[in-house]
């Protein structure tokens, strides 16, 4: 558990003011409890120790205002097949950029305000659900919340085509922009879901804290690939969280690509609530210059004959660091299950940084479970070989962070996004 930092002054609690109003009795329900969680929350600090990497005091001094309005951005979706989008400008919903012409019968998808009271009364329950104590970002996401997305998926409703939820930012000033997701994939229902976090243009100005939350309930025998895409400008701050539940044999695969951001942090939690759940968590940090992107999970399997499988790669060049804290725990009652948790580091500058964590915690006796991880730099011989058949320098380090991206990339849900990735990878600022 995170201890608690004890400060003169809550950032935390003084970056409400940020919120817009509602009268929403719904929102206001989940805001009064959110802030009910803020009152056991602090802004962490390298004394805490889920955070003792990650140093957040230079956006405990900014006073984040409320994002401006930005009503048409010009950014384009990485996801072209989508047929299903929903797009939000500095945390509002932007219907003229959205597109749900082709929406499946027994599904919605669109935002909170606009949903009928069939859908609410569907989604209230799970509004929310996992707590977000110890998780002071969550509960300032939750706490501020005026609106929010919703994937609906009725039982046996299938989703051919990924839907796209492009969330865009453009900060003038100091500005935090809270974006959430509720996703309820009842029974026998499958989706693939691609999330982008963007910022609009190279001369976005300001500091902008990008704080989002995405919360995933997956039925008997559901399915949810899910992607997420962060390629924000170096002055924003980037937090996402994701809460996912899943119930007998369901499937939660999640693949995480983070490009941007000066300081980025993924946090997961995945409950696995039934026997024969299978969770999958990919991810790919490709970082330069003196961007921090951390990755902290938490997975807990409690039943028999389920799955885990974590592959975490990074990718760091010049001045960046990379954190991986990966906790795995299998509780005595899941019996046979497998549990497989691996974080590979290639660092491409001498002053590149690492520090990784994988754990395991395991109480029943008849499982197969591994974990570890692997820190490299580029080898000279794979260099040299390469430059011996006539290739300079630069493209054959290219070539080799290719290769290391590879398995990662390769095996996203949308194959567009992943080539159109492999490009951003190879031309990061990651200086050999």
């Amino acid at each position: 558990m995170m201890a608690i930092s004890t400060m003169t002054s809550n950032p935390l609690k003084t970056w409400l003011a940020a919120r817009a109003a509602t009268d929403d009795a719904a929102l206001l329900k989940l805001r009064d409890r959110a802030e009910a969680w803020l009152q056991e929350s602090a802004l962490p600090t390298t004394r805490d120790e889920e955070w003792r990497f990650t140093d957040l005091s230079a956006i405990a001094k900014l006073d984040f205002a409320a994002p401006a309005v930005l009503t048409a951005p010009e950014v384009e979706s990485l996801c072209t097949e989508a047929e299903l989008r929903l797009t939000f400008a500095n945390g509002r919903y932007c219907e003229a950029r959205s597109s749900f012409d082709k929406l499946p019968s027994k599904t919605y998808v669109g935002v909170w305000s606009q949903a009928s009271q069939e859908i609410r009364d569907r989604v209230s329950a799970f509004v929310a659900q996992h707590t977000n104590v110890n998780k002071p970002f969550a509960a300032l996401n939750a706490a501020s919340v005026e609106d929010f997305a919703i994937v609906w998926l009725g039982a046996g409703a299938i989703v051919e085509t990924p839907i796209s939820l492009l969330n865009v930012a453009a900060a003038a000033g100091d500005a935090i922009v809270n974006t959430r997701v509720v996703v309820v994939a009842e029974a026998n229902s499958s989706a693939t879901i691609v999330e982008e976090f963007v910022s609009e243009g190279p001369g976005t100005s300001g500091n902008c804290l990008s704080n989002a939350a995405i919360d995933l309930h997956l039925a008997d025998n559901a399915e949810v690939n899910h992607l997420t895409v962060q390629r924000e400008v170096s002055t924003t701050t980037h937090i996402h969280h994701i809460d996912a539940t899943q119930s007998r044999d369901s499937r939660y695969a999640s693949h995480i690509v983070t490009l941007g951001a000066g300081l980025s942090r993924q946090e997961i939690e995945v409950v696995q609530t039934g026997a024969g759940t299978a969770t999958t968590l990919n991810g790919l940090s490709a970082i330069g210059d003196k961007q921090l992107a951390d990755t902290h999970t938490v997975v807990s399997l409690q039943h028999p004959h389920s799955t885990i499988d974590q592959l975490c790669k990074n990718i760091v060049g010049d001045r960046a660091r990379a954190v991986f804290d990966g906790r795995i725990v299998v509780a005595q009652k899941a019996q046979q299950t497998r549990a497989d948790q691996l974080n590979r580091n290639l660092l491409t500058s001498p002053k590149a940084r690492v520090n990784t964590k994988p754990q395991l915690e395991i109480v029943a006796d008849d499982v197969k479970c591994s974990h570890g991880a692997t820190v490299s730099q580029l080898e000279a011989d794979e260099l040299f070989y390469l430059q011996s058949r006539g290739l300079d320098r630069s493209l054959s380090t290219k070539l080799l962070i290719d290769a290391f991206a590879a398995e990662i990339l390769e095996a996203l849900p949308v194959a567009s996004v992943g080539e159109a990735i492999a490009a951003m990878t190879a031309s990061a600022n990651l200086k050999s």
